[in-house]
């Protein structure tokens, strides 16, 4: 939109930071209004339309969806660039206009990322290598960069951090060692941070809430314990929400999982390996739909170490595509209902989603009111 369309209906720019029911927290663009006012004044008289002085500009705004983005099915997701028509009567706006969105993902459900902060400890909980393999595998499906950081780094010796170094760059990453207790290399991490939208997530009981707060100091999230029993974390993140950086740039905290799910395609499954990537940029495999299992003349199967994960992902992976062609099968999706009126007689009806058709209760609606309200103020 030019500026004088801008100034002329008041709409305003800014990005979802956090969804809740059926509201939207945004977050406006301080400097692009006022830079937007100050031309539009000079061409336009501006006495007589409804626009609040961008000095009096509040840096939030929550907002809901207008209808029509509602019929034509229009989602609103946290990350999104969104236009936003003011109320500045009521302290509220309405969501006029979803931009296009230059990435998505579904899990968590953000858009415009840039990159994805995976957090490990490298004890308590102990590092597990399968684990770790999985969430990078998971990353390197969403096509955007992965940085790897190691907390808690101050509980082993130097000697197997360097281990841990090497064993991680022959996987084809180069890990950056922190200590959020002692404020180890967390200004370095930073660094990657300023400017982009970065989505953090790894196992629970890592220091990624903890790691959050020393970024960011103006918030206090909630920070659970290891368990003793388990050795595993509690999860303490409820929902996804993109936090302000001091240096510029947004920080998702997604609520923690221990196992993502392991849904690519099978025969892309080998591309998220670096090192995989490697040996198939030099050469290739006799066969073009090769699994890299037991085919003749395969460049990939061999002695590298993740290779046995890649064994144990590829039969995940493939499980799961035999689950999504099975519900594809027309017939999978009808049931078979019998008419205690019609004298017997049966018929195919569609079968209904679980869950997909339950309805919020009243009291979970308030109750999340109530907190935006409270947030609000």
């Amino acid at each position: 939109m030019t500026e004088e369309i801008f100034a002329a209906t008041g709409q305003l720019l800014g990005t979802v930071v956090a969804v809740q029911a059926n509201f939207y927290r945004v977050q406006l663009d301080q400097e692009d209004v006022e830079q937007r006012s100050k031309g539009a004044e000079e061409k336009l008289n501006l006495n007589s339309l409804p626009l609040c002085p961008s000095a009096a500009l509040p840096p939030f705004l929550l907002c809901t969806r207008r209808t029509r983005l509602k019929k034509i099915g229009q989602q609103v997701m946290v990350g999104d660039r969104v236009v936003v028509e003011p109320d500045w009567a009521g302290g509220r706006g309405a969501i006029a206009e979803v931009l296009p969105r230059q990435s998505e993902l579904d899990r968590p459900a953000i858009a415009n990322v840039n990159q994805i902060l995976l957090v490990f400890a490298v004890t308590d909980p102990p590092l597990e290598p399968y684990q770790l393999s999985r969430f990078l595998i998971k990353a390197e499906s969403t096509g955007l960069d992965v940085l790897l950081c190691l907390n808690k780094s101050d509980l082993i010796l130097l000697p197997e951090q360097q281990q841990v170094n090497d064993r991680l760059f022959g996987w084809g990453y180069q890990p950056i060692f922190i200590s959020v207790k002692d404020g180890v290399n967390t200004n370095q991490a930073a660094r990657y941070l300023s400017n982009k939208i970065t989505v953090i997530a790894g196992p629970s009981g890592v220091g990624k809430s903890s790691l959050i707060n020393t970024l960011i100091d103006s918030l206090e999230l909630r920070v659970g314990e290891v368990s003793g029993k388990l050795a595993r974390g509690r999860h303490t993140t409820r929902h996804i929400e993109l936090f302000e950086l001091p240096s510029g740039g947004l920080l998702a905290d997604t609520p923690g999982f221990n196992q993502p799910d392991m849904d690519c395609i099978p025969e892309e499954l080998i591309h998220y390996f670096p090192e995989a990537r490697k040996r198939l940029a030099v050469a290739s495999c006799r066969f073009s739909n090769c699994l890299h299992r037991d085919e003749p003349e395969c460049v990939v199967r061999g002695d590298w170490e993740r290779y046995e994960h890649y064994l144990e992902f590829l039969d995940a992976a493939i499980a799961h595509q035999t689950q999504l062609n099975q519900q594809a099968d027309p017939e999978s999706t009808l049931k078979l209902k019998s008419k205690s009126k019609g004298k017997g007689h049966s018929q195919y009806e569609p079968k209904l989603e679980s869950k997909k058709y339950r309805r919020i209760s009243r009291k979970t609606q308030l109750q999340d009111l109530q907190e935006l309200y409270r947030d609000e103020e």
